[in-house]
């Protein structure tokens, strides 16, 4: 039988219990590997590769496959939720919800298990969504080739949707994202000689302001961009002129043609003030997989129509938001589509309150096992 909604959350309690950093999930990859091999086993493949494990579920007919993606990994969050099934690991929690994101894809599957598909089904449980750019590593080594899917695929939780309620949109759901990480490397000195030194205070202050710009003055304004810088270290003491200064932010872009533009004028920006300034520059801008989550036209019109149009789902348009997941660069190589599952919390994702409500778990398995099997019947 498929896996009822006791068990399922059952099971998301005790995987909500061991929170693991991405590349470390041993813990969550055992039970889910435990739990998959309990159920039926005739149209299931199993493989794994580092943390990741994939599923194969072997269709009626084998000329194309669906493909459906859940995160397993945790944050670096002290949790402080109180709940009799608190997080075991110190400074580890499912602040993300990807406890819940598991769960509803271990439920899709025992569906599956017990039924066999019309097409073939490939569900990836991938680690490192949250620091490691997990779903671009897999890719990249070619684990998913063998089983690589037509369509792909994957929800995220959302506190603020009622709980069980889907929500989606054409179009960017989910921001691309890139790190930002300047170090200017000036001389010291003291205060009193400032021609004697080289102040990094400055010219990182100077970089500060000129960042302001880019979004404001090289950006459509009916698109969205957000340059943050969150972190500004440098010099140790009032009196002493500061040699180093050391900057750090984030680039947020609906495209990702305007996060390549925006990290175009960030660099040209530092370069001119290092230039300008006459001291050294080590720049680093690292996006990774993060890529824009751009629902591909074709499978979210099929998505959404049906969430629309089928008793018992309720389902909400929603628009972008500036949040990032590396679910983007697996859509950026596989036509799919990413949705919301409302959780209802109060608590925003990543807060060590976080807490979802478990009924949204039953509601998402049966809205993507109705979905999975109306699309089949579109496909074939």
């Amino acid at each position: 039988m498929s896996l009822s909604e006791p068990e399922l959350i059952s099971l998301r309690r005790e995987l909500h219990q061991i929170p693991e950093i991405g590349m470390e999930e041993y813990e969550t990859q055992a039970l889910l590997l435990q739990t998959i091999k309990k159920m039926p086993q005739t149209w299931l493949e199993i493989k794994t590769w580092k943390t990741a494990i994939l599923v194969h579920v072997i269709g009626q007919n084998h000329n194309y496959t669906i493909g459906y993606r859940t995160d397993i990994d945790a944050l670096p969050v002290t949790e402080a939720t109180g709940l009799p099934y608190t997080s075991k690991h110190p400074g580890k929690m499912h602040a993300c919800g990807h406890d819940i994101h598991m769960t509803v894809a271990i439920g899709v599957l025992s569906y599956f298990a017990e039924h066999q598909p019309t097409t073939n089904l490939t569900f990836i449980f991938q680690p490192a969504e949250e620091n490691a750019s997990g779903g671009k590593q897999l890719y990249d080594a070619g684990i998913l080739d063998q089983w690589m899917p037509d369509e792909i695929y994957g929800l995220h939780d959302n506190p603020q949707l009622p709980a069980g309620v889907i929500g989606c949109c054409q179009g960017t759901l989910f921001a691309g994202t890139c790190e930002i990480h300047a170090h200017f490397i000036g001389k010291s000195g003291h205060a009193a000689f400032p021609q004697d030194a080289n102040d990094m205070v400055v010219a990182g202050a100077t970089f500060v302001t000129q960042i302001q710009t880019i979004v404001s003055r090289n950006i459509d304004p009916i698109q969205s961009g957000v340059v943050t810088l969150g972190h500004f270290s440098a010099g140790t003491i009032g009196n002493v002129i500061a040699g180093s200064a050391q900057i750090d932010g984030t680039i947020r872009a609906l495209t990702q043609k305007n996060n390549l533009k925006i990290q175009q004028r960030v660099r040209k920006i530092a370069e001119a003030i290092a230039a300008g300034f006459e001291c050294q520059l080590e720049l680093d801008l690292h996006q990774g997989g993060y890529y824009p989550v751009e629902n591909n036209p074709e499978t979210t019109s099929a998505f959404i129509k049906y969430m629309k149009n089928t008793p018992g789902i309720t389902f909400q348009e929603t628009n972008p938001a500036m949040t990032g997941e590396d679910f983007g660069y697996l859509l950026a190589k596989i036509p799919g589509t990413m949705f919301w599952l409302g959780v209802d919390s109060p608590y925003s994702l990543h807060s060590e309150h976080m807490a979802p409500k478990e009924e949204a778990i039953q509601k998402g398995v049966a809205a993507i096992t109705g979905f999975i099997l109306q699309r089949q019947t579109e496909i074939n």
